[in-house]
């Protein structure tokens, strides 16, 4: 294979530490792999003394195949490419074999799990249950902590985390899985930095073992990580690292960028290559990107370039209504090839309208992401009971659901006492049965009564705007979102996107059938792997597609409002990671580039995300 003299560079480095830092398109795999062989094959160093880590299983097993399949004269059942979590996964393995500790590991969705575990707890500590938004803030929260380094106090001085007890639910959690000997992924870190700490043996053995190690992907890698890293390969320090500190899009879960600017710092003996080619895009798409990034500070000062043809330019449209951006959609996709296009958003959420959209139009697509909180948001299942008490209004124990999420001021004790009352009597006129219960008060629940007759006779898609406006369900959501720590916009997309999957259902039964097949779809499509690609821009880091589509890219999205918002205060951290987040899904693309934005998403008005407006001016 020809390689170019930036790689040949770097794959020629041996001894002492190494930061290759590779822009997107650059073969950082290509690099990798052959300097796998070229240690083998011209260095005569024993495979198991190589240690690769790469960020993921995906890719472990692909550098695996690749490898193979471009040095089929070696003998590769002893090279290991592993993620960082195998890697201290068998190190713990070790260690407690040795001293007769047994782990087990909670990821797993049966039995005891730590989704089980945070569940409890904080319906324990707290008196109610977690929403999955919540949970899913927890979960990361404890992950970071962990992958930083960082005390819990430490955490919150700097943080504002909108979960009661938070500190306790911590501590508790770590308390139970330490007693009782289970660990989750994160663990999987923490506990191997405490072995290699602990245990001179063990450190030793490995730092002897592992002469030469590797790192793919570098810039993912978290604080712990690369502290674990960094232990073993000292003191030879025969350290290479692949990376590119602008696709580091992973802070949410740790990721330390700052420790691959800090290299120099701490590797005086370090050596930095640049492959700064891109192989993959055309000029245009390089051209834009390489101006893009350059916005960005946090950053070592590299030039993407191309030897490519230009093709065309990045291609700006600009809409009024997400229904105009999916007939955009739906046009263009017509003349392309569907099996090399990928639709690229910042939010999960909005794969829900593209699917819907897409399976009405027999496009055929895939997603890596099987299963969305959507089919199970408590707003859906909210809109599901208003209907079906509609057609059952003696259903107190339906009622009780979502009563005080609408208007009328129905009390806790009124409902209680109408629980008292014949079963099979209108929980209405059980209501104004209640002793000393006002005139105007019955008045209220009077016109509640009817206007549930009234959301009993509609289709689905007019009774959830007469729930959401009428019953001012809609105004409940915007009261309360940020008390219970949720983005009210958020909320207001998802009840869009439900009456957009409603429209044309007469009864809630074929709206049920429609979300379940839907649900079915999105589980089952990434099987086929055919047709158009739906992905998160973090999901299809790595991959390259001919076209790509970037949707919805709005301010307050896409950047977030809160990364908005830190930028005014002097925090530029978490803009400049969505700045990378952005190119990584530009530089996604080969040939054709498109970027979408609108003026309104359901009758609220928007601004295209500061990002396109940076490109236009560029």
């Amino acid at each position: 294979m020809l390689l170019s003299t930036e790689q040949s560079n770097a794959i020629s480095h041996i001894e002492n530490p190494a930061l290759v830092l590779a822009v997107p398109g650059a073969g950082k795999t290509t690099v990798l792999i052959h300097r796998t062989y070229n240690l083998i094959e011209n260095l005569k160093i024993n495979p198991l003394n190589i240690l690769s880590i790469t960020f993921s299983k995906a890719s472990a097993l692909d550098m695996k195949n690749r490898f193979t399949r471009v040095f089929p004269n070696i003998n590769s059942k002893d090279i290991h490419f592993s993620t960082i979590h195998a890697f201290c996964y068998r190190l713990i393995s070790e260690y407690s074999y040795k001293n007769n500790i047994k782990y087990h590991l909670i990821e797993d969705n049966s039995g005891v799990n730590k989704f089980v575990l945070l569940k409890n707890l904080y319906l324990h500590l707290n008196k109610s249950y977690i929403t999955e938004e919540k949970l899913e803030s927890l979960i990361n929260s404890i992950g970071y902590i962990k992958n930083m380094m960082l005390s819990v106090d430490e955490f919150l001085k700097e943080y504002k985390i909108d979960i009661a007890n938070f500190k306790t639910i911590f501590n508790k959690y770590e308390s139970y899985k330490r007693e009782n000997s289970l660990l989750d992924f994160d663990d999987m870190l923490s506990i191997s930095w405490e072995i290699l700490n602990r245990d001179t043996y063990l450190l030793n053995k490995y730092r002897e073992k592992y002469k030469f190690i590797q790192v793919d992907e570098g810039q993912d890698t978290s604080k712990l990580q690369l502290e674990i890293i960094k232990l073993i390969a000292f003191p030879k320090n025969n350290l290479f690292i692949v990376a590119d500190d602008d696709q580091s899009i992973y802070g949410f879960r740790g990721a330390y960028p700052r420790g691959l600017l800090d290299f120099n710092k701490q590797f005086k003996d370090g050596k930095i290559f640049f492959m700064e080619e891109n192989y993959r895009s055309s000029s245009n798409i390089v051209t834009i990107c390489n101006k893009f990034i350059k916005t960005n500070s946090l950053r070592y000062q590299k030039n993407i370039f191309t030897l490519n043809p230009n093709m065309e330019p990045i291609n700006i449209v600009k809409v009024k209504t997400l229904g105009d951006e999916y007939d955009y959609l739906i046009n263009d996709l017509k003349d392309k090839d569907l099996t090399n296009t990928s639709i690229l958003y910042r939010n999960n959420l909005s794969s829900i309208g593209l699917m819907e959209v897409l399976s009405k139009n027999n496009i055929p697509f895939f997603t890596q992401d099987k299963k969305l909180k959507f089919f199970n948001h408590w707003v859906i299942k909210d809109i599901i009971d208003f209907i079906s008490f509609s057609k059952d209004p003696e259903d107190i124990t339906l009622f009780e659901k979502f009563y005080y999420k609408m208007k009328g001021y129905i009390s806790k004790k009124q409902i209680n006492y109408a629980k008292t009352l014949h079963k099979d009597f209108n929980v209405f006129d059980r209501i104004m049965d209640f002793p000393d219960i006002k005139q105007y008060h019955k008045r209220n629940i009077r016109n509640l009564k009817i206007d549930f007759k009234k959301l009993s006779n509609l289709n689905v898609e007019d009774a959830i705007f007469f729930i959401e406006h009428n019953l001012e369900y809609g105004a409940y959501l915007k009261d309360n979102s940020i008390k219970f720590g949720y983005v009210y916009d958020n909320l207001s997309t998802l009840l869009f996107y439900l009456k957009m999957i409603s429209a044309g259902c007469n009864t809630l039964d074929e709206l049920i059938k429609k979300l379940d097949f839907l649900e079915e779809l999105c589980k089952d499509s990434h099987k086929g792997r055919e047709g158009v690609n739906l992905s998160t821009i973090h999901g299809a880091k790595g991959l390259e597609f001919e076209n790509v589509y970037m949707v919805d890219l709005i301010d307050g999205d896409f950047p977030s409002a809160n990364s908005i918002d830190d930028f005014k205060n002097g925090k530029i951290d978490n803009l400049e990671e969505e700045r990378r987040l952005f190119y990584v899904g530009m530089t996604r693309a080969k040939k054709h580039l498109t970027l979408i934005t609108m003026k309104s998403i359901n009758g609220n008005i928007k601004e295209p995300s500061r990002f396109v407006t940076e490109l236009e001016n560029l």
